[in-house]
């Protein structure tokens, strides 16, 4: 039986459904997470324990356990997983992005000056140490501008500023998330940088792929329909297939392909946000993961097999090619949280199910949680999903279902 390493953080959403995806498949798979489990004793062979900030450490560990308990294939499920992924398979030898390649597609400030130098279409931008004069930072910049972390995901500190008032406003903002305990354990000397970067207008999209060899295979491309001008980025609807012309598709998909290029990127999964106006397209962020949170359920493949399904089939050598994406409809809502406070509950859930065209619900907030919108925040409450017959069709029946829930927040 294959054996799969899978690089699973505390907090990530991903867990349940690569877990079901290596069921399906009869893979047994090895979980390592960041915190010691109380059965790592009881199950050596099952349970691994990892700092993913350590990429080096985690490859010499892996590469010392997989001597007793071979490791046929390692997955990094989401952003804070992907360089270690690469440090322990290139230390077993496995199909693998360059530790260089996914060290770039996890730092922002990396990435944009490798995308110019490839020649993909990407803001200017400019790195300032958090430290400085934040006056002099503002008085440096052109407007509008995007300030950012250069290592969080999910539009968390991303702060849209019109003019020098604003910046001053959102580099403190940016500055207080970065002081954030949490926040500088897992950043490092990151964590001591600002990007400012140009704000690009136009229609925003984002594209699922999967790399073979350095070649790019588009699984799906997302329309975001709910207009993403800032002054946050809080992204809700995904929906697919995109009814953008196949043209704009077409030069979508070839501007990601020329990104993960400058990138080094060759070997995986890879989720691309763009935006798109007449100047053509433009790379926002390329990341070397699959889509985040839950979203990856409104995509199927063949005769029903989920993302992640595909992703460890391609990881095990597998050949992929066949399985073309479900031709239906689908939408995803990630439900925004509509102000700080305690989680208390949610009604009109029976009703929001009974939406034509909705296919689960799911809510991921519990009860007594404390609550903290963008951009400070890095959750949703929750996950509405849809499949129809067209586009439309799934990103009305979301919006509907949304309309049915009423949440309590203390």
């Amino acid at each position: 039986m294959p054996r799969v390493l899978l690089l699973l953080p505390t907090t990530t959403y991903r867990a349940a459904d690569f877990l079901r995806a290596a069921a399906a498949l009869r893979v047994e798979v090895v979980v390592a997470s960041e915190e010691p489990s109380a059965l790592e004793g009881l199950n050596p062979s099952g349970l691994l324990t990892l700092d993913f900030r350590e990429p080096e450490a985690c490859a010499r560990a892996a590469a010392a356990f997989a001597r007793k308990h071979s490791l046929n294939a390692v997955i990094g499920v989401d952003e804070e997983t992907a360089v270690a992924a690469a440090a322990i398979s290139g230390a077993l030898g496995l199909p693998h992005n360059a530790l260089d390649a996914a060290e770039a597609a996890a730092d922002k400030a990396r990435m944009r000056g490798l995308l110019a130098r490839g020649g993909a279409k990407s803001p200017s931008y400019r790195v300032f140490d958090a430290a400085e004069d934040p006056g002099s930072a503002a008085a440096a910049s052109k407007y509008p501008c995007v300030l950012k972390p250069t290592f969080l995901a999910g539009s968390r500190g991303v702060i849209r500023a019109n003019d020098p008032s604003q910046f001053l406003s959102a580099w403190s903002r940016v500055l207080a998330i970065l002081g954030e305990p949490e926040v500088a354990r897992r950043g490092g000397a990151k964590a001591g940088h600002i990007l400012v970067e140009d704000f690009v207008p136009g229609i925003e999209v984002a594209l699922e792929g999967l790399l073979t060899a350095g070649r790019l295979r588009a699984l799906a491309l997302f329309d975001k329909p709910d207009p993403l001008e800032g002054p946050f980025f809080e992204e809700t609807i995904y929906v697919t297939p995109s009814r953008l012309p196949r043209d704009v598709q077409a030069e979508i998909e070839e501007e990601t392909a020329r990104g993960a290029r400058a990138l080094g990127l060759a070997h995986g999964p890879v989720h691309a946000e763009l935006r798109w106006n007449e100047s053509g397209a433009w790379i926002i962020e390329i990341a070397a993961r699959t889509i985040g949170g839950l979203c990856s359920r409104t995509l199927r493949f063949g005769a029903g097999v989920s993302l992640e399904e595909l992703v460890l089939r391609q990881a095990l050598g597998q050949d992929v090619a066949d399985l073309d994406r479900d031709a239906r409809a689908s939408a995803v809502m990630m439900i925004p949280i509509p102000s700080g406070g305690v989680y208390e509950s949610v009604y009109g859930l029976d009703e929001a199910r009974r939406v034509s065209g909705i296919e689960e619900i799911t809510i991921s907030a519990r009860p007594g949680q404390t609550l903290i919108p963008l951009p400070e925040g890095s959750r949703y409450l929750g996950f509405i999903f849809s499949r129809a017959e067209t586009a439309d069709i799934a990103e009305a029946a979301v919006r509907e279902a949304h309309r049915r829930l009423q949440f309590r927040i203390r």
